[in-house]
């Protein structure tokens, strides 16, 4: 019985891929997880790929684990090699079975239970073979350090990151009907000034708002005994009297259909805040895009 061999071209890749996994973690111990590789095996392998590249790729010690000079450029070119290695896999198996595989997405707290998650449950029930991890948080992720596939974010993107543009989300203002009959209802954006206001600490300047209509701009300074970075609790407070909240339209709805919120300056509004989908990269498994160009189709706003 003939022995076959694994050819050199073969096996040198394997060993790229096995670099890229051990880098993009910088943990020999959470790469063995992720690959089913054996620590020891692992290690051995990635020696091995330094004895043939001449140079060494980790600096290692007991308690970290850091890429060299080398290393860094190694993993630049690397990586892209690897990444096109795995999308022509899933391209091949995408011809004979639906997209499968295990998806991590990150997402705003509020605008994934109110925008979001529909879409998710009707992606699930097309998708059958996709297991999804959902990440609903203020912040945002790491796509590198948490394993992100997709992120979904509000604001301007500064990132070194594939976008694409969903659209804009409208941003209004509320109070409670109570906080109203105490302290009146603003008429002009000028008279928030005088009011309290629920400050939100993840817009840019959150004691400044811009207020926009059909015929002008303005910015006025703005102040207030609360400020969170959780949307669900500005609508808290305002429903409970504390000021004035900007809110988007689909958060504020059940608080404004039961009355415990109304609208205020109805001819003004906060600038709409524009919503992307965000990737890595381009070249992404199919799991990856079927996704994105799910959502895309589904909440382009």
């Amino acid at each position: 019985m003939s022995v076959k061999t694994i050819s050199p071209a073969v096996l040198a890749m394997q060993d790229m891929a096995l670099f890229v996994a051990v880098a993009r973690v910088l943990s020999f111990t959470r790469a063995s997880e992720a690959s089913g590789i054996p620590i020891a095996s692992l290690s051995r392998r990635i020696s091995t790929l330094e004895q043939r590249v001449g140079v060494r790729l980790f600096e290692r010690t007991t308690r970290h684990l850091t890429l060299t000079e080398p290393g860094k450029r190694y993993l630049e070119r690397c990586e892209h090699i690897v990444q096109e290695a795995d999308i022509a896999h899933e391209v091949l198996m995408d011809a004979v079975k639906r997209p499968a595989g295990h998806l991590r997405i990150s997402m705003p707290v509020e605008f994934g239970l109110g925008y979001v998650s529909p879409i998710i449950d009707e992606f699930a029930r097309h998708y059958p073979d996709i297991t999804m991890d959902l990440d609903l948080s203020p912040r945002k992720a790491n796509f590198a350090d948490e394993n992100i596939d997709v992120s979904i974010r509000l604001g301007e993107i500064s990132d070194n990151l594939v976008a694409r543009r969903l659209g804009s989300a409208e941003r209004l203002l509320y109070a409670s009907p109570a906080y109203l009959a105490r302290f009146g209802t603003p008429r002009l954006p000028e008279d928030l000034s005088k009011h309290d206001c629920i400050l939100q600490t993840y817009m840019a300047q959150p004691d400044v708002w811009q207020m926009i209509s059909l015929e002008r701009s303005v910015e006025i300074k703005v102040h207030g005994r609360f400020s969170t970075n959780n949307v669900s609790m500005t609508l808290k407070l305002a429903e409970q009297g504390y000021g004035i909240a900007v809110l988007s339209p689909i958060v504020a709805r059940p608080a404004f259909d039961a009355g415990t919120i109304r609208r205020v300056l109805d001819d003004w509004s906060h600038p709409p805040i524009s919503v992307y989908v965000l990737m890595s990269s381009r070249l992404v498994p199919a799991r990856v895009r079927t996704f994105v160009d799910f959502l895309v189709s589904r909440l382009t706003m």
